[in-house]
């Protein structure tokens, strides 16, 4: 007997031996943080993820994919040492050769072709102090002017529409504790309810409170189950519908002169243009009633208090400039902004969508939000840099385009951080074909990713578990998210990996650092001034609830909510834009019938290279899923679950068949989170739009077929190998240009 209760109490010591480690889910943009337990039991490790009842923003809630969060940092597929590709295999090599090769093969490639031959691609779920000196590193360790990142593909055409319309780009412009106060709120083209839930709460409320919600969606989702009215309009025809509710409002009298007058310009010209265009007409193009809109303006004009939301539905398309200037007019024309409970906001996609176009990735931007072809902003930039405002490059071209500059040979090689763009690019066939065209690609990651096997070299990143660094959520709230636990193997963080090269590259003095905290010391001062000032922001003032930008000085309190004055315009005002009336670039056709749109899904993220090597979240969510319509599956010989070929003009994908009646008959839906043949981008089109080079995600016309035949022969692994793209007849696209 003394022997078990000897056994049982060593047991529970070593169950005992416990380690609580801070946390912050490395996903959406909400960045809930929490505590992670580490217990070891016996010989095993067991790991639990614990809400922060103290956060300001979740308030103690975790969605699915940060409550598992951690498996993805702990699974074996972590890369832990620099990979070299030699015929054809990726063999272990030191940090020292890696560095040196790919030193040798940047300066032989820039010596032959110029500095511009050089790409780096970076992403939004790096850390501020990340995002920061990629920016850096292309522009004074490169030298080259072709850098952007895939944010381009997330807040693009929302960031050019609010710099436009307000002067500045915060992805809300008050803080979501205002939201339960609001009477009236409008969520355009944004799921919520399976994109950032731990916000839900806030809606719910509001509802609780009074609030009349409006969802403009073409699918009933999660979120539009929320709403008191769903406008279920047609993909590609959101402008129509606000501009349907905007004619509404200022025909029935809803609008606010005196706001007008004094904080606005433009109006008249939109209330005369708004004036010829007929109400049912604009219905019949959205796929909306007169009624239903008629309803929506009512509701929204009324209330004293409301918001409007737009995210991905409404922004990623080849128009989203224009459709988000058409919401920003419902906002201002009300009057609903710079108030308590009134605002506008941009659903933030990204787990740092916000920060890290703030500080430099972006192919026109500089750091503080400033513009590289302002000669006052490159000088500024120049000086702490510590270089001549000569030697700092102009502005390159976006992220789809820079994928054009290689298979046209004007790139040779890329630096490729922290993104996938074999998945999340659009016309993904293409996408692969031009990076296998480099001469050399480095590829910095934790995974084999589909982009990183195509690789020369992979260089092994740290996880949002062991990467200290500040990020900044959808409100614009700069957060300190601390990172204990140590990196695995020889996986370092970003950026001591982009110091190391750059030092190599001849630029010790300029990438010194020894610290993230190092870092946002200098990110302080390169955006003093800028529109994005986190100048009074200290990694002291972030051990709480964090602070808002602009935050100027260090006295400063921050700036929850903005315009409470007027707007960042030299003259203080706001802009309106011209009612415009979009058509589609792919309308159905007779050999592509349907249109397809595209989204997320409550257990995955992005390009999927974190969470479908989470075994939880991959459990919930084994493979993509098509959503199609009973009776168009009936028209088209659809059964539910079966395997279906989907095609485009670009090429295919395999997708399995979800029959459901919560979507449009001429409209259906996949998500993007996979890859391979299972990719959805393989058929979405790549055509960018004129202001903010958004691709045209959301809508392209498509058909469907089933597999059966091809179902019996494919081999088992035929969805998981990446290089039998589908080929098609089709041309592929021609450059679109290189303004940013």
């Amino acid at each position: 007997m003394s022997d078990f209760l000897n056994h049982f109490r060593s047991v529970q010591l070593e169950k005992a031996k416990e380690n609580i480690m801070p946390a912050q889910c490395p996903y959406c943009s909400v960045q809930c943080s929490m505590e992670l337990t580490e217990e070891r039991i016996v010989t095993r490790k067991r790991y639990k993820a614990k809400p922060n009842k103290q956060d300001p923003v979740s308030q103690g809630r975790l969605c699915i994919k940060g409550a598992n969060a951690h498996q993805h940092v702990m699974t074996d597929e972590r890369i832990t040492s620099p990979l070299l590709k030699i015929d054809g295999e990726f063999s272990p090599i030191s940090w020292e050769l890696a560095i040196e090769y790919i030193t040798e093969q940047f300066k032989a490639i820039q010596s032959v072709y110029g500095n511009d031959a050089v790409g780096v691609y970076g992403g939004g779920s790096l850390t501020n102090e990340e995002a920061y000196l990629l920016g850096k590193f292309a522009r004074v360790a490169i030298k080259t002017k072709h850098i952007d990142y895939n944010g381009r593909f997330c807040m693009s055409a929302a960031a050019s529409a609010g710099n436009a319309a307000f002067g500045i780009d915060r992805g809300l412009t008050n803080s979501l504790s205002e939201i339960p106060d609001a009477e009236c709120i409008i969520l355009a083209g944004t799921n919520i309810a399976e994109c950032q839930p731990t916000i839900v709460p806030y809606f719910r409320q509001a509802k609780k409170n009074g609030a009349f919600i409006i969802v403009i969606d073409p699918r009933e989702t999660a979120t539009a189950k929320l709403a008191d009215l769903h406008l279920q309009g047609k993909p590609g025809m959101d402008a129509y519908i606000a501009n349907a509710i905007l004619k509404v409002l200022i025909d029935e009298g809803y609008t606010d002169h005196h706001f007008i007058q004094q904080q606005t310009t433009g109006f008249a010209a939109l209330t005369e243009q708004l004036k010829q265009l007929d109400l049912h007409e604009l219905a019949a193009c959205s796929g909306v009633s007169a009624e239903q809109l008629q309803l929506a303006a009512k509701k929204y004009g009324e209330a004293k208090t409301g918001f409007v939301f737009t995210a991905r539905g409404v922004e990623q398309h080849a128009n989203g400039y224009e459709n988000v200037r058409q919401f920003i007019n419902l906002v201002l024309a009300s009057g609903k902004i710079g108030k308590h409970a009134c605002g506008y906001g941009a659903i933030t996609g990204q787990g740092n969508g916000q920060g890290g176009r703030e500080h430099g990735q972006k192919a026109d931007q500089l750091p503080g939000y400033r513009s590289i072809e302002n000669e006052e902003h490159r000088n500024y930039i120049a000086r702490i840099w510590g270089i001549d405002e000569a030697d700092l490059p102009r502005k390159g071209v976006s992220a789809y385009e820079l994928m054009e500059k290689a298979e046209q040979g004007e790139l040779s090689a890329m630096f490729i951080m922290g993104s996938n763009p074999v998945v999340s690019n659009p016309n993904a066939v293409f996408v692969e074909k031009a990076l296998k065209k480099l001469k050399f690609l480095v590829v910095v990651d934790m995974f084999l990713s589909e982009t990183a096997r195509l690789a020369d070299i992979i260089l092994p990143s740290s996880s949002y578990l062991e990467d200290e660094g500040t990020m900044t959520n959808l409100e614009g709230r700069v957060v300190l998210r601390k990172a204990e636990r140590k990196p695995p193997g020889e996986a370092k963080h970003d950026w001591e990996i982009l110091c190391s090269i750059a030092q190599a590259l001849g630029k010790p003095e300029a990438f010194a650092f020894s610290s993230a905290e190092d870092i946002f010391n200098e990110l302080r001062l390169a955006s003093r001034g800028g529109i994005a000032d986190y100048y009074g922001i200290t990694y002291d003032r972030l051990k709480e609830e964090g602070v808002f930008w602009p935050c100027p000085e260090p006295q400063h309190p921050g700036t929850p909510r903005l315009f409470g004055s007027s707007f960042a315009h030299p003259d203080g005002k706001a802009l309106f834009y011209p009612a415009q009336q979009p058509e589609l670039n792919e309308a159905p056709a007779s050999d592509y019938p349907l249109l397809l749109t595209t989204g997320r899904i409550m257990d995955h993220y992005l390009s999927g290279t974190q969470t479908r090597r989470s075994p939880d979240l991959q459990k919930r969510a084994k493979e993509p899923l098509l959503e199609i319509h009973p009776d168009t599956a009936v028209e088209f010989g659809i059964e539910d679950n079966a395997l279906l070929q989907l095609r485009s003009r670009r090429g295919s994908t395999v997708i399995r068949s979800k029959i459901t009646d919560t979507i449009r008959r001429d409209t259906i839906f996949a998500p993007f989170h996979w890859g391979d043949l299972q990719s959805i981008n393989r058929v979405t089109n790549p055509v960018l739009d004129p202001v903010c080079r958004m691709p045209e995600f959301k809508v392209c016309s498509v058909t469907i077929s089933p597999l059966i035949d091809k179902q019996r022969s494919l081999p088992d692994d035929s969805v998981t190998k990446a290089d039998e793209p589908v080929e098609t007849n089709e041309s592929l696209p021609q450059s679109h240009g290189s303004a940013v």
